[in-house]
């Protein structure tokens, strides 16, 4: 009875262990397909989510290239309007160049390059005479204050600090007084010079009422009655120099002091236009057969008549000269020219 209880349980253990080995391969394969569907699931949500990615990119895409259109368009109209804008600023330039031009007459000089435009001008009125520079400046560079020989204290005529610095046209700049230093002639520059940008000495408010007048950086003609340093260097000043009065602001009529309204003197003024052309003018004097001078108040009126929006009175009397293309065009008081302390240029 023993051996058979054995022998049947050699021959069923194989068939049990089928079994089980089945009934484990049956469980995997559930979970398998379990896991199957779970992925399978997870498949689908994915596609869903790259559908909907997608949907979302598409609709990204035809906005962006919505907008890009729109911008495209708008640049376009803006394109347009900035040319017509030019092409009416050009034409508006160009009438009131011709407006200007019509009021100084025809032109008995003329200097063109890729740097500046100079056109000169004669002024004969009735009880004085003088020239006019009008200046087109394409590159500020060409506007210099030139130091008397390049030295503070020095002295030296217009034509010849415009010979030397190679100038197309000249003119005397700011005011000054001669005193004795250590046996001496020093040229005392009156109020503030600036040249490249710079104070050329510390600044001087005395006695208060003395303009700055030059160019700024950009080539447009700048002015100011300083009270501190803050006041010239606000104006980003790249190159000017000092006297009084301011004669137009605005084109309108500055107060003169009263000792200068009713004097008949040689002049030299700076001041612009409204398109920020330069006009310099220089004024003979103190010679009754060819030209007695003018009064500020009479310069003013007679800058209104020529459409000046700004000028400043420079250092005038026999140190009022011009120079252009190699002479001198005006007639000095004194006969020649008056060494002074310094000088605006205009380089070819």
């Amino acid at each position: 009875m023993y051996r058979i209880n054995v022998f049947m349980v050699f021959l069923v253990a194989p068939f049990l262990a089928l079994f089980v080995a089945s009934s484990d391969f049956t469980e995997a394969a559930t979970r398998l397909s379990f896991s199957t569907a779970v992925l399978e699931k997870k498949l689908t949500q994915l596609d869903n989510q790259i559908d909907r990615l997608g949907e979302s990119i598409f609709e990204i895409g035809v906005a962006v290239q919505s907008q890009k259109d729109v911008f495209s368009n708008q640049y376009d109209d803006l394109k347009k309007l900035t040319e017509t804008s030019s092409s009416q600023k050009k034409l508006s330039d160009d009438i009131y160049e011709q407006k200007i031009l019509k009021m100084l007459g025809p032109a008995v000089a003329s200097h063109i390059s890729d740097r500046v435009e100079i056109k000169i001008f004669k002024l004969n009125e009735l009880g004085y005479r003088g020239f006019i520079a009008k200046v087109k400046l394409f590159d500020p560079d060409v506007f210099k204050v030139v130091l008397a020989q390049d030295t503070l204290g020095k002295l030296e005529t217009t034509s010849e600090a415009a010979k030397r610095k190679g100038a197309i046209l000249a003119i005397n700049g700011g005011g000054f007084y001669k005193e004795r230093r250590n046996g001496s002639i020093y040229a005392k520059m009156i109020g503030n010079t600036v040249i490249d940008g710079k104070l050329v000495e510390p600044f001087n408010g005395y006695p208060g009422n003395l303009f700055f007048a030059g160019i700024n950086k950009k080539g447009q003609v700048i002015g100011i009655v300083p009270h501190k340093e803050e006041d010239i260097t606000r104006l980003d000043p790249y190159q000017g120099v000092s006297f009084v009065p301011v004669l137009l602001k605005d084109g309108k009529k500055m107060e003169i002091p009263d000792k200068w309204k009713e004097t008949n003197q040689p002049r030299t003024i700076l001041g612009k236009y409204a398109n920020d052309d330069l006009i310099m003018i220089v004024i003979d004097g103190r010679q009754s057969s060819w030209s007695i001078g003018i009064t500020l108040e009479q310069l003013q009126d007679k800058l209104l008549q020529l459409g000046v929006k700004e000028a400043y009175n420079l250092d005038g009397g026999g140190s009022s000269t011009m120079y252009f293309n190699g002479k001198i065009l005006n007639k000095p008081s004194d006969g020649k020219e008056r060494p002074v302390a310094n000088n605006i240029v205009i380089l070819p």
